[in-house]
């Protein structure tokens, strides 16, 4: 099982979470080592990341999770209940359906490049939707019936791998983070755990050096 990926890539690193929270042995390689073209080839979708499976190749993290979880079913990464599990589920699609999408690389160059936006606007824009979004998170985790460890559960798992990487592509973005007591409470919480610190960016053999 080969992840391709890059060590500053949300996506990438939401799936290496999830990959060492199962202890599923697996081989990262950075786009960076491919050879021009290449990847474009094995992923026609161009985006980051992707599993290659015996040359069987899964794009888009939510696949790539779904499959995991289908594949490598223990330990779950989520909940039993059924309602608190699509919580989760719900929680996880808040960052990668509407806030990931909306704030990624591509498409502030596309709103600077092609738009004509200048760089003010841009952030502008990055803080609306992001704020947006953290605000929801926020106020979900306070208004859970439990107040567990995680987001939701005595164990990390599925909303707390996306929220790791969405509050590292938060930072820098520049937004202001101190308005969120919860979200913050759960991060620290998750980066004392070795899964979490073996995904993060400075950790992968691409991570510059210098």
């Amino acid at each position: 099982m080969r992840l391709l990926s890059r060590w500053q890539n949300s996506a990438g690193e939401r799936v290496r979470i999830a990959l060492h929270l199962k202890a599923i042995s697996f081989i990262y390689v950075p786009v960076s080592a491919l050879e021009p073209g290449e990847y474009a080839r094995l992923n026609p979708q161009g985006l980051l990341p992707a599993l290659d499976i015996d040359g069987r190749i899964i794009a888009q993290s939510s696949a790539i999770l779904d499959y995991l979880e289908g594949t490598y079913p223990q330990p779950s990464l989520l909940p039993a209940d059924p309602v608190v599990r699509a919580e989760a589920r719900a929680f996880a699609a808040l960052i990668a359906s509407e806030r990931h999408s909306l704030s990624v690389q591509r498409v502030r160059r596309f709103l600077q490049s092609d738009m004509g936006v200048d760089d003010e606007k841009v952030a502008t824009w990055v803080n609306h939707w992001l704020v947006l979004g953290l605000e929801a998170l926020e106020e979900t985790l306070r208004r859970r019936p439990i107040q567990w460890s995680f987001c939701f559960g005595t164990d990390p798992g599925w909303a707390d791998l996306h929220l790791v990487p969405q509050l590292s592509a938060a930072r820098r973005l520049g937004i202001d983070l101190s308005a969120y007591a919860l979200l913050l409470l759960t991060e620290e919480r998750c980066n004392e755990l070795e899964a979490f610190q073996l995904a993060r960016p400075e950790a992968q053999a691409d991570f510059p050096r210098s």
